[in-house]
Order: C-alpha cells, then sequence, then structure tokens
C-alpha cells in the first residue's frame, strides 16, 4: 500500500533524476579575424561572432583601449546577421586592445569577447612628425610645403647646386614602408635616396631623367631615422627635385 500522491517502488524501480537547471543562460561573443583593409584612409574590418545567435540587427559593439584614460571605449558597430557580425571602422594609426560587446537580450546577459592585440598600419605624411635634421653640399636647401599649402605634410622641394646634394632626415620609429612620387625640376639628371641614417649604402634609389615624373618605395623595417637624399648626376644648375612622400606606420 502506498500513500496518495507517492511514487510506487514496490517494482524496485527508482523515479528518474533530472538535471538541476543552469543558474543563468550564457551566450558567447568572439574576434575571428581583424585586418587593415585601407591603408590610405585607416580602415580597420572586424569579423565576429556571437552564440547563441542574437536577434538579426542586433547592435555588436567594437571597444578599443585607450590608454591615456585607462578605459574602454566604443568606436563603432555592426549589426548582427546570424552569428555573424562585421564592423568597419576608421582609424589612424596605432597598436591597441580591441573587443566585441553585446548587451543583455533575454535570456541571455550581456557578453564581451577576449581582447585582440592589433598593430593598425597607416600611410601618413613623411614630415607629419617634422625633420630631425638637414644638410648637404653646394647650397643644400631642403624645404617642406607648409601646412596651409601641403595638409598631408607630404611634400617637399630639394635643392642644391651644381655638383652638390641636400638631404633630410625624420624619424621613422614604428614605420615599415617608406613610398614617393617625384618630379625632376632640374635642367639635367638628378638621383633620390633614402637611407638608413647617414649610411653611405641607400636603402632603395632612383635616376630620374630631366623634367620627368618617377616614384620611389621600399621597404624600411628596423629603421628609426630615415633620411631622404637629392643627389645631382649632370646637370647646369644642380638637382631639384619636388617630392610627395609618405611612411606606412602605426603612429
Amino acid at each position: 500500500m502506498t500513500l496518495s500522491g507517492a511514487a510506487d517502488h514496490s517494482d524496485r524501480t527508482t523515479s528518474a533524476v533530472l538535471p538541476a537547471a543552469a543558474d543563468a543562460s550564457t551566450r558567447g561573443a568572439k574576434i575571428t579575424g581583424i585586418k587593415t583593409t585601407n591603408a590610405t584612409t585607416g580602415v580597420i574590418t572586424v569579423t565576429g561572432t556571437v552564440t547563441p545567435a542574437p536577434a538579426n540587427g542586433t547592435r555588436i559593439r567594437l571597444h578599443q583601449w585607450i590608454p591615456t584614460t585607462k578605459k574602454w571605449q566604443e568606436i563603432g558597430y555592426g549589426l548582427s546577421a546570424g552569428t555573424g557580425v562585421t564592423i568597419k571602422v576608421t582609424q589612424p594609426g596605432s597598436v591597441r586592445d580591441y573587443r566585441l560587446n553585446v548587451y543583455a537580450q533575454a535570456p541571455y546577459p550581456a557578453a564581451t569577447s577576449k581582447p585582440i592585440t592589433f598593430k593598425h598600419y597607416v600611410w601618413r605624411g613623411l614630415f607629419k612628425r617634422g625633420v630631425l635634421a638637414s644638410g648637404g653640399k653646394a647650397n643644400p636647401q631642403f624645404t617642406v610645403i607648409p601646412p596651409s599649402e601641403g595638409p598631408r605634410r607630404s611634400e617637399a622641394d630639394l635643392l642644391a647646386d651644381k655638383g652638390g646634394f641636400v638631404w633630410g632626415e625624420v624619424d621613422s620609429t614604428d614605420c615599415r614602408a617608406f613610398k614617393s612620387w617625384l618630379g625632376n625640376l632640374t635642367d639635367g639628371s638628378a638621383r633620390l635616396s633614402i637611407h638608413n641614417g647617414p649610411r653611405a649604402k641607400a636603402i632603395a634609389s632612383v635616376r630620374q631623367l630631366q623634367e620627368t615624373e618617377g616614384n620611389l618605395a621600399a621597404g624600411i623595417d628596423g629603421v628609426t631615422r630615415l633620411r631622404l637624399q637629392a643627389t645631382d648626376v649632370k646637370s647646369g644648375y644642380g638637382p631639384y627635385i619636388s617630392v610627395d612622400s609618405y611612411l606606412l606606420c602605426t603612429n
């Protein structure tokens, strides 16, 4: 005989034991990719996942750690599609930590991804940080175009007398590449070159004929003081080269 409402185990059977319910549902966020997709304008593209999938169109925020304030700051967002999200933001060159964040959405609490450190290389004007030193031989003149006329801080005129040369040095710390347009305005041939500081051997150079345009580009990993130099090859008046030059940097 059993009491009313009690389970009958006279046949030696037992009741199934159900697992205890979780205290709360959980959601995960993860950065699956981050890269510079436009080094000229500074676009970073971040891809990520949020699982379980939130409602389509949920706002997924991209945070960046700001060292000066020691706080996370939202710099952009994307709208979820299934479990995936893509976020594009424009940032200057930098080395920063990034993470994804999604607000609470019943029955799930807010979720934040693990931070990822990313080196963001962006092209900037060669003279953005000024000229450290300049010099040369035979009346050298290294003239950077002022911001009012050249706001990108990338333009300069390099001049010297016949048989001479002119150089200027810039801080290239945390930069990995150099590129430049150049125009030879003199009455003969001249050479434009870049050097690791005062070292005689050029990293790269180009010989430009009278009144012609050209380009010069090279990798400069490890070079912290880049020298840009114009040298007379064969002319009546000396070298006269105009440049529009850039560095690929994280600063």
